[in-house]
C-alpha cells in the first residue's frame, strides 16, 4: 500500500493536550478515513470519498513527498520554507525492511497560520520547476504535475481553513 500522508484537525482549545499526545486526534484507521471505508476493513466497497469532512481531515496520498521536496531547503546552507513543517518527516523502517513506524507531528494553530501564509505563495509553476529540476522527462513532469498540483491545492485549502478557524492539526506519514 505504501507510505501515505494523513492530517487530522483539532480545535485550538485542545492544543496543550494534543501537543502532549498527538494520538488523541488520530483516527484508528487513517486509510479507511481517506477512502470512506469502515475502520479495520478487510473487504469492502467504496466510492473513495473520505469519510471525514474536508475541514477536519487532509489526505495527500503519496504526494506528500513532492510537497516535502518543494518546501525543503534548496541547499545545505538554506532554510526550509515555513510550509515544510507540514510535510517534513520520514517513517522509521523496522529491521525487516517491509514495515515501519509512522512519523507523527502536532502543529499548533500559530504554526498552521504561518504554514497557510506560506502555502498561498506557492504556485503551480513552482511545482513544475521543482519537478523539472529532477531530470524528469517532459512526459513524466506532466504526469507528476497532474498528480501533485491538486494535492497542493488541498493542502493549501486545509491549512487556510484551519488558520481562519484558529485550529491546529496532527499529521501522520505512514
Amino acid at each position: 500500500m505504501g507510505i501515505r500522508y494523513y492530517a487530522y484537525a483539532f480545535d485550538g482549545d485542545q492544543t496543550r493536550e494534543v501537543l502532549a499526545d498527538p494520538s488523541l486526534v488520530l483516527g484508528s484507521d487513517p486509510y479507511a478515513d481517506a477512502c470512506g471505508l469502515e475502520p479495520g476493513f478487510t473487504l469492502g466497497v467504496t466510492e473513495f470519498k473520505q469519510s471525514r469532512p474536508e475541514r477536519d481531515f487532509l489526505y495527500l496520498d503519496k504526494a506528500w513527498r513532492y510537497l516535502q521536496w518543494l518546501t525543503a531547503p534548496c541547499s545545505a546552507d538554506a532554510k526550509a520554507r515555513p510550509a515544510h513543517r507540514m510535510f517534513e518527516g520520514q517513517v522509521a523502517f523496522i529491521a525487516d525492511g517491509y514495515s515501519w513506524h509512522p512519523w507523527v507531528r502536532a502543529l499548533a494553530p500559530d504554526e498552521v497560520s504561518l504554514i497557510a501564509q506560506d502555502l498561498k505563495t506557492i504556485r503551480d509553476h513552482d511545482v513544475e520547476a521543482c519537478l523539472s529540476g529532477g531530470g524528469s522527462t517532459d512526459q513524466l513532469v506532466t504526469s507528476e504535475l497532474t498528480y501533485v498540483v491538486p494535492y497542493l491545492h488541498r493542502a493549501r485549502s486545509f491549512a487556510d481553513t484551519l488558520s481562519s478557524e484558529g485550529r491546529g492539526c496532527v499529521y501522520l506519514i505512514g
